[in-house]
């Protein structure tokens, strides 16, 4: 078998991104607002009552790697909106590749 060599920044480019996407929640978040912009708690809801500190956490990461866009709307009670950027949008292609990868490799459940 053929291996594969990656070169040093290629590992530290995936080894970076691996890191910021390891958390509990990201996954699930990201595909959650691909399909549409929510609010916090529309959020939590949809992603089965997740506790707070840990969506907070986790959308505040998000954003600080612009994968997400927090909009806050001037109504009382203020309204916060969550919404996928061009940047996070474009990783949906990895979870495609994910997927074919993981559908090729593994047997099906029975």
């Amino acid at each position: 078998m053929e291996s594969t060599k990656f070169e040093p920044n290629c590992i530290a480019s995936i080894s970076e991104v691996l890191q910021f996407l390891s958390g509990k929640w990201t996954f699930l978040v990201i595909t959650e607002l691909l399909k549409e912009p929510q609010r916090f708690n529309q959020l939590r809801r949809n992603l089965g009552n997740v506790n707070t500190k840990g969506l907070t956490d986790t959308l505040r990461n998000l954003e600080e790697h612009q994968m997400i866009k927090r909009q806050v709307f001037p109504t009382v009670p203020v309204t916060v909106e969550y919404s996928i950027t061009a940047k996070g949008a474009s990783f949906s292609e990895v979870f495609q590749h994910i997927n074919q990868w993981k559908t090729a490799w593994d047997p099906p459940v029975q």
